[in-house]
């Protein structure tokens, strides 16, 4: 271990990845990359996994990551093309045990991302759009086509690269979706991401160093970092000393640059890998790599997979960068590697704020006395001329420009502002309301709906939300589904009625982000039986809360409507063979004199035979061993409106059965089945 001194400067910074949008689906680093073998052990069974969840001809799938836990579960997440273009946006979560395949989650719910490829806009008429919006002069525009998946369906579309130089002398990197049809700007993301600009102010640190001397560091993975002498690009080469004394704290000394990337990638890989038991960005057991440019105006650190920059645009080079720094930069390869949150709209913020958490969780790991743990962001430097940190986690409102509380706005703002509710929920979650002094600093916060909240640890909050990150979110998650898997994830490691769970959920209420279906033990359920009804959630508007079954037909997707609200069971209508059912278990008074079950179905499909039936669903009833049907509907019962169906179910009174609604689909031309507003009463 070497002795180095490090010394305090700042200067603004930009965060951004090297990787392309093709790659962005499945980052991977610029050399050397191990899959874990987990990964490679998944990957041979993609055309298998394929199957078993019916994807369309034509969509190939590609494994990401692998997260399991200790009693063998396992998410698996993949990334997907269609007829060899990327699919922007395909991503999906499979949760399986074994060969079993359990809970499918779909990025924005897109089953199915096949769309027709042959473009009605020009490449060219597409090129001139994206230069047109990018509010800098291009210095290179090109563009290619994928699948990019909207919140809505997914489209046919252009990716177009632009780069150049901004106003304020930042590069850019802008990726520009254009629609391939009408032309419209679907979204845009900057590789090129700006962010903190930070002093490292740690003190003699020690690092990792190997033979005599390089800063390579083999006790994690092989940690290395290289000088790039100047360049924007390429390897550089890996820094040497001849006494194992490195840099001298100032900007004189080109090792002292180095000092500051390799402290804080070696600080970064201890937390992620004693807290969380990953091994690196990827998961792999394979170090990072930090590269160090000198500019006239930046002097730049890498990571493999993640990038940054700094600088104060000025031509004064500022090399030095904070702990929190450098727990945020490779955290934003961890996202790309698992989640692969996008950079725009609630994606947006929920990726900027995963990069402050694991940041500030780094900070406190270190318990560098230099730099004590607190909950402000880029808190070394006077970025601002007077003193103030860039971001504030205890009330993000106080930088003047991030938000306190969710709102359906936030998703328009700049994800370094829109973090801002993300980054209140991870303190309220850790410390709670109220004021305390913490790193030598006093913190403040109060909650959105002007709850009091006992925090559960910082601890706590940094393991529930990497599980979210790494089982539960996908490319396009929102800020509803971050409370979703956030409580889930919860609930999967301190059980429903913990004090744990019930906090995040306390957390998420107090960011204002409404109740979903998940929710802790000892609440009530959001939508419980209403007069006599027995069923619980029976008009299915708390999604799939309280009915089991195959994962994905429980729905709020517009693409057949609800009878009352918008969630509904929607057996089928996928157009290939597959089998879906739901169910749930309930209890019929023994002293009841009557027992009725309804439901109101709406049938359309695209067969055509007027005497042949394809596709069906049942309703049965299911009690211990025997399964009794009690009607089967089909392509022959097609119906445009909505209509009540009753069944007598005496019979079953004084018994717990289960109400079981069963679809089978043959191989080709959809049938849907939609059912809503289901009851079973007792008299």
């Amino acid at each position: 271990m070497a002795i180095v001194a490090a010394a305090g400067l700042a200067g603004a910074s930009f965060i951004g990845s090297p990787a392309g949008a093709a790659d962005r689906a499945a980052p991977l680093p610029a050399s050397g990359y191990n899959q874990p073998a987990a990964v490679q052990a998944e990957q041979a069974l993609t055309a298998q996994t394929a199957a078993a969840l019916g994807l369309a001809y034509g969509e190939v799938l590609k494994v990401r990551d692998v997260a399991k836990d200790a009693d063998g579960t396992e998410y698996v997440r993949y990334d997907r093309t269609y007829n060899g273009l990327p699919v922007v946006g395909g991503d999906l979560i499979v949760k399986r045990k074994g060969a079993t395949v359990g809970q499918v989650t779909y990025n924005r719910g897109a089953k199915s991302v096949g769309v027709p490829t042959k473009p009605t806009l020009s490449q060219s008429a597409a090129l001139t759009t994206a230069a047109k919006t990018a509010k800098f002069k291009a210095t290179g525009n090109k563009g290619s086509l994928v699948v990019f998946v909207t919140p809505t369906k997914p489209v046919l579309a252009y990716d177009v690269v632009t780069t150049g130089v901004k106003a304020d002398q930042t590069p850019s990197v802008l990726h520009s979706y254009i629609d391939a049809k009408t032309g419209a700007v679907l979204a845009q993301s900057d590789e090129i991401k700006t962010g903190t600009g930070n002093s490292m102010y740690s003190g003699t640190v020690s690092i990792g160093t190997s033979g005599s001397y390089s800063m390579t560091d083999p006790s994690r993975g092989g940690n290395y970092t290289t000088d790039l002498n100047g360049a924007t690009s390429g390897t550089g080469t890996t820094f040497t000393d001849p006494d194992d004394t490195w840099g001298n704290g100032t900007t004189s000394s080109r090792q002292t640059a180095g000092v500051d990337a390799h402290y804080g990638s070696q600080l970064t890989w201890d937390y992620y890998k004693n807290v969380h038991g990953r091994n690196g960005i990827f998961n792999n057991g394979q170090g990072a790599r930090s590269r160090v440019h000198y500019g006239n105006a930046y002097v730049n650190a890498f990571w493999d997979g993640s990038q940054m920059t700094y600088g104060d645009g000025s031509g004064n080079a500022r090399p030095l960068t904070s702990i929190d720094v450098a727990g945020h930069e490779m955290s934003h390869g961890v996202t790309e590697a698992t989640a692969n949150l996008n950079y725009f709209g609630d994606a947006g913020g929920l990726n900027e704020s995963t990069s402050d958490i694991f940041g500030t969780a780094v900070e406190f790991s270190a318990n560098n006395t230099s730099d004590p743990g607190d909950y402000l962001i880029g808190e070394k430097i006077n970025i601002n001329g007077n003193g103030t940190p860039l971001r504030y986690m205890d009330k993000p409102s106080k930088d003047g420009r991030s938000y306190d509380c969710w709102s359906s706005a936030v998703g328009g703002a700049d994800p370094h502002y829109s973090s801002g509710p993300l980054n209140h929920w991870f303190y309220l979650a850790s410390e709670g309301t109220g004021s305390k002094v913490i790193g030598g600093v006093t913190h403040s916060s109060t909650a959105c709906n002007g709850a009091t909240i006992a925090g559960v640890g910082r601890d706590v909050a940094a393991k529930v939300w990497y599980r979210t990150l790494s089982t539960k979110l996908s490319s396009g998650s929102t800020y509803k589904d971050a409370r979703e898997g956030a409580i889930t994830s919860a609930k999967e490691l301190y059980g429903a009625d913990s004090a744990q769970c019930k906090g995040i959920e306390a957390a998420f209420t107090g960011i204002s982000v409404p109740a979903g279906a998940a929710t802790c033990g000892g609440g009530t359920d959001p939508e419980p039986p209403t007069g006599d009804n027995l069923l619980l959630n029976p008009g299915f508007e708390s999604g799939a809360v309280n009915w089991t079954g195959t994962s994905g037909p429980i729905t709020n997707n517009s693409g057949r409507p609800a009878r009352t609200g918008t969630w509904k069971l929607w057996l089928q209508g996928n157009g290939r063979t597959t089998t879906e059912n739901v169910s749930q278990s309930v209890a019929i008074p023994a002293s009841a004199t009557t027992a009725t079950l309804s439901f109101w179905i709406r049938i359309d499909s695209a067969e055509t035979t007027t005497s042949t039936v394809y596709d069906t669903a049942k309703v049965q009833i299911v009690d211990g061993s025997t399964t009794t049907t009690l009607a089967t509907y089909s392509n022959l019962n097609k119906n445009s409106t909505y209509t009540q169906k009753s069944f007598n179910v005496t019979a079953y009174k004084g018994k717990t059965i289960s109400v079981k609604f069963l679809g089978q689909e043959d191989s080709s031309l959809q049938t849907s089945f939609v059912i809503d507003d289901t009851s079973l009463t007792a008299g």
